[in-house]
């Protein structure tokens, strides 16, 4: 009787193995599930990726500056509803450019097997699964190109613009296609836009510029309101990724040459404009520059080239540092730059400065134009800081009890031209003072006294 087993333990021992046996299969399950998951292969990132959506952290901080307001270029954002209507003036311009063809059907047919055999190559740019067939996509990047490159020429007076051009005739499209171009959203592959440069470049008409050349003269004034020659050679030895890809190598090769050493990595914060100049630190607007990050310190001169702000400044910083910030192994110049300036500018004091030293020319509200500054380096990381050793410069400058003390005399004596006659009058009138007074007193002691022995 003692051996027999309880009834109760046997349920819970048959309900136990039941148990088992259904948490064996759920992970028999779970593990093909995941095996199958893993083998799909949109989970792994193409080398060639280069077009990514911008991270929600960035975005967040202004969403109007990374979404495109009048033209879809590409895949992520077209179709969007208030997109849709441009897409007419997509469709004139490549008729207008097919046109020029002798066999406008051939043309088109050319364009269109060039850019479907290296689809597969393009869609590997992009950072997330194209949601468009290869029909469509290829629709998408030879329209889109076509008007890309037809703009960049109607600009350059290559082709001639129709009167009722829209872009051209209508100052608020050419204002949103300027937005629109330089988003990283909004790009496609610069190879695909190469190709149909090509294909559709008139060989009988001398002179006509590179594909680089179009685009950058085409953004000409968008850093800067000084002309800066454009060389195209430069740039052939680089892999350039997009449009917006080109503009970043247009400010950093000049300067990438100078490397990044280990002790790059942290940086020293400085005080704003205003404060380091009370400091004895002067500011100048540099004259002979090539690139707005050629920023140089010396005997105690912030030498900075002058920037452009206007409405499309806030757009194309953001978009070149959501670039740095996503794609691998990216040199974080542009970040670098406007963590600089974020430091250089707190409030509107600091702005006015600036703007009347000739850097900064400010299309925009002071305020504005201190926000901008105050919010653009938010939320981003930098590995390495491209200006540390400058800022060390200046902090080591603003220590020095003797810099500070020549700073505030000769700002405060010497800053008008009428304060230097006021100081060197001043200094005349001391010095007679004080000659006539010794003088006196010499005078007095060598003046012998009446009924002395020596009289």
């Amino acid at each position: 009787m003692d051996n027999q087993e309880n009834p109760t333990e046997i349920v819970n021992k048959n309900t136990a193995s039941e148990d088992d046996r259904h948490f064996a299969i759920s992970i028999k399950s779970l593990v093909s599930s995941l095996e199958h998951m893993m083998a799909d292969d949109n989970i792994s990132i193409s080398s060639n990726c280069c077009i990514f959506r911008n991270p929600v952290i960035l975005s967040c901080h202004n969403q109007k500056a990374f979404a495109p307001n009048g033209f879809s270029v590409g895949p992520f954002h077209h179709g969007e509803d208030h997109l849709k209507l441009n897409e007419k003036i997509k469709l004139r311009y490549l008729q207008g450019l097919l046109r020029r063809s002798p066999n406008p059907k051939e043309k088109l047919t050319e364009l269109l097997e060039e850019i479907t055999s290296v689809e597969g190559l393009a869609r590997e740019c992009y950072a997330e699964p194209i949601r468009f067939d290869k029909e469509q996509f290829v629709r998408i990047l030879v329209v889109d190109g076509c008007f890309i490159i037809e703009s960049f020429r109607k600009h350059s007076n290559e082709v001639s613009k129709e009167p009722d051009d829209p872009i051209f005739s209508m100052a608020c499209l050419m204002e949103l296609l300027n937005h629109d171009l330089v988003l990283l959203e909004n790009q496609i592959p610069w190879f695909v836009l190469e190709r149909l440069f090509v294909l559709t470049l008139n060989q009988e008409v001398p002179g006509n510029m590179d594909l680089i050349r179009l685009v950058l003269q085409f953004f000409q004034g968008l850093f800067s309101s000084d002309t800066i020659q454009i060389n195209s050679d430069q740039y052939r030895s680089h892999k350039i990724k997009h449009i917006l890809d080109l503009l970043r190598y247009s400010l950093i090769l000049p300067i990438r040459s100078e490397k990044y050493t280990e002790k790059n990595a942290g940086w020293e914060p400085f005080s704003c404009a205003a404060k380091i100049n009370e400091a004895g630190i002067e500011f100048s607007r540099k004259r002979d520059y090539s690139t707005i990050l050629d920023i140089k310190f010396y005997n105690g001169t912030l030498d900075i080239p002058p920037l452009a702000i206007h409405e499309t400044t806030e757009t194309i910083f953001r978009n070149l540092i959501s670039f740095e910030q996503c794609y691998p192994n990216c040199d974080p110049f542009i970040t670098s730059y406007a963590k600089f300036m974020d430091n250089l500018i707190y409030t509107t004091k600091d702005v006015d400065l600036l703007t009347e030293k000739g850097i900064l020319n400010n299309w925009l509200d002071p305020d504005d134009a201190t926000l901008y500054f105050n919010k653009l380096y938010n939320d981003t990381h930098v590995k390495k800081f491209y200006y540390d050793d400058l800022c060390k410069q200046v902090n080591e400058y603003c220590r020095s009890w003797w810099n500070k003390t020549r700073y505030f005399y000769m700002h405060n004596y010497f800053g008008t031209p009428w304060a230097i006659v006021s100081q060197i009058a001043a200094t005349f009138l001391l010095l007679f003072t004080f000659l006539q007074t010794y003088y006196t007193i010499v005078g007095g002691v060598q003046k012998p006294i009446r009924g002395s022995t020596y009289s």
